[in-house]
């Protein structure tokens, strides 16, 4: 807590002066560039990687970066009024789902046992049931790791579909003005793939890629990234 407490005197004393600006717009009120959503792991910093300032980003966090089909949003009615507001209130013109390498969340649905005696942690990732069982049908002839590393990906595609089962997504895709995003962020490079439909992986982000628009999900072959 004490860090903590330091980082708070640290930004009023140095940080504030000079952004005193920018932070009084921001009290007049948001106008996000994208929906964020990722998961709750504290190695994601979605401001640093995308280079992002305060009020760039509407953030949606949760243990493995999931977006729970609408049908099933009684039970996460949290998930369902982040997406809601985003999209047709703030009317943010993208959504970003990004996973990680080495998430725990997506080790334990690939394990169940590790999580057993952890009921809250275990339903909530039932919302991932679609990842397990196409990791477990396509995917079994794997290694451990390798599976762990398809899983991450497939999990990002799932959710890009629940997303898509949304209300207010499905209105703002019929309309061409929202764009959705399946991206993966790789600690051991620092890296960022997204998802490209044309060639059905996904592939680095850099100078030469700009982000894949990722609605349609045809027969793919997923590969360690």
């Amino acid at each position: 807590m004490e860090q903590l407490v330091a980082g708070i005197h640290h930004f009023q004393r140095h940080v504030l002066p000079a952004q005193r600006e920018r932070f009084a717009s921001l009290a007049r009120g948001q106008n996000p560039l994208a929906l964020f959503v990722t998961c709750s792991d504290s190695r994601i910093v979605p401001n640093l990687i995308t280079h992002t300032e305060p009020g760039d980003l509407f953030l949606l966090r949760n243990v493995g970066n999931l977006v729970p089909a609408y049908h099933a949003h009684q039970a996460d009615t949290s998930a369902a009024a982040a997406v809601e507001f985003a999209v047709a209130v703030l009317e943010v013109p993208a959504i970003v789902v990004c996973g990680h390498s080495k998430c725990g969340a997506i080790d334990a649905l690939l394990h169940p046992e590790k999580v057993a005696g952890h009921p809250s942690v275990s339903g909530w990732l039932q919302h991932a049931e679609a990842t397990r069982r196409i990791v477990q049908e396509k995917y079994a002839h794997l290694s451990d790791e390798q599976r762990r590393n398809v899983a991450v990906q497939e999990n990002v595609l799932a959710q890009l579909e629940n997303l898509r089962t949304h209300p207010a997504v499905a209105a703002a895709l019929a309309r061409g003005r929202l764009t959705l995003h399946g991206w993966v962020y790789k600690f051991e490079t620092c890296e960022v793939f997204t998802y490209s439909p044309d060639v059905e992986q996904f592939v680095a982000v850099n100078g030469d890629v700009a982000p894949a628009l990722a609605t349609t999900f045809g027969a793919r072959t997923i590969q360690s990234i």
